[in-house]
């Protein structure tokens, strides 16, 4: 079924609050989703309201977080969410991370403290707004196999960037340092769509393209994505005295307990590095020369990265944001949820 955008946050937002989130807090993550769908990255967008829903009104996430914002340094600050909703703690963050690069050039904020925070696409995409250049990392659950090794150690651990330009378009990049990111399993199972063999391992640890049999996600490139995943979870999970590796709690595990999951952000305000407008030139000139590459045979074109949702965005709100037929009559019931996630395998979901 399509449904427009400003629709589909309202059926979210209204599902949030009536699972027990603040107005302004489930506006924001409402916001996030539909950020996400609205891009084709529907993985973390709809699909996930039900799972929050649920944490929600089983009081894994804080309603009434006490949050704790601390400048450590004229470029360095933490920001506590102490266990708040995490698409709304990495918003807020982001935004002090704008003001503290605007006054001195480049600024890391860690965030600690916080809930499932969606696609990171999101926040970087703020920076950008701004002119600014902007970089994002996240720990998630154990769930993939290191190289080499045959059990879950780290998370999907997702790495996100974006650099503004002079026509107002974006490079924006946001992957997973898994082949693919968990949550497009679940999107396979919901359309009951088998997986390429490559994406993840059953409980033997041999390739699967049956979604239901996974067990562990691949890193991307083997040992690069091992080395990068590694370093997402240092960034986002040691550095900020955090639970760090197969420490790291299951999303599915105890949903009245809190997460207590890590974040950091990185802007850079080229301003300071050189004249902004030939920066933001320059970046229109390295979209308008990679769309012009000779394509390779099968390609029509060769495509900036962040190109292809910037297409399935304008497609989507031009003639409605494709949702699941399930999950939107799901969002339009009544139902706050129904106890499918909780203390569960996270592979059965």
């Amino acid at each position: 079924m399509r449904v427009t955008k400003e629709e589909l946050k309202d059926l979210m937002k209204t599902k949030l609050h009536k699972a027990g989130l603040p107005e302004e807090q489930a506006d924001v993550v409402a916001d996030v989703l539909v950020h996400a769908d609205l891009r084709g990255i529907h993985s973390h967008g709809a699909m996930r309201v039900e799972y929050y829903a649920e944490r929600i009104a089983k009081g894994g996430i804080n309603l009434e977080p006490n949050i704790n914002f601390e400048k450590t340094g004229p470029s360095t600050a933490v920001y506590d969410g102490d266990n708040g909703v995490g698409h709304y703690m990495a918003k807020k963050a982001m935004e002090e991370a704008i003001e503290m690069a605007k006054e001195n050039g480049i600024a890391v904020v860690g965030v600690r403290n916080i809930s499932h925070s969606g696609a990171l696409s999101y926040f970087v995409n703020q920076a950008a707004d701004a002119k600014m250049i902007g970089i994002s990392v996240c720990q998630s659950d154990p769930m993939v196999v290191p190289f080499g090794g045959a059990e879950p150690y780290y998370g999907t651990n997702p790495i996100a960037f974006s650099a503004p330009s002079s026509t107002g378009e974006k490079i924006i990049v946001d992957m997973a340092t898994t082949v693919q990111a968990w949550g497009k399993i679940l999107h396979a199972r919901s359309k009951n769509e088998s997986i390429p063999d490559t994406w993840a391992v059953d409980e033997n640890g041999a390739p699967t393209t049956d979604p239901y049999k996974v067990k562990a996600l691949l890193p991307i490139s083997g040992p690069k994505g091992y080395g990068l995943m590694m370093m997402v979870d240092i960034l986002s999970g040691i550095l900020l005295g955090l639970p760090y590796g197969n420490k790291v709690t299951s999303m599915y595990e105890d949903l009245t307990a809190y997460r207590k999951l890590g974040q950091l952000h990185v802007v850079i305000n080229p301003a300071f590095f050189t004249n902004l407008d030939g920066f933001l030139e320059k970046i229109t000139a390295t979209m308008k020369e990679l769309n012009e590459i000779k394509p390779a045979p099968g390609f029509d074109q060769v495509l900036y990265p962040g190109q292809p949702n910037d297409i399935q965005q304008e497609k989507y709100e031009r003639d409605g944001i494709e949702i699941v037929d399930d999950i939107l009559e799901y969002l339009k019931s009544d139902v706050v949820h129904n106890n499918q996630y909780d203390n569960k395998d996270p592979f059965a979901k």
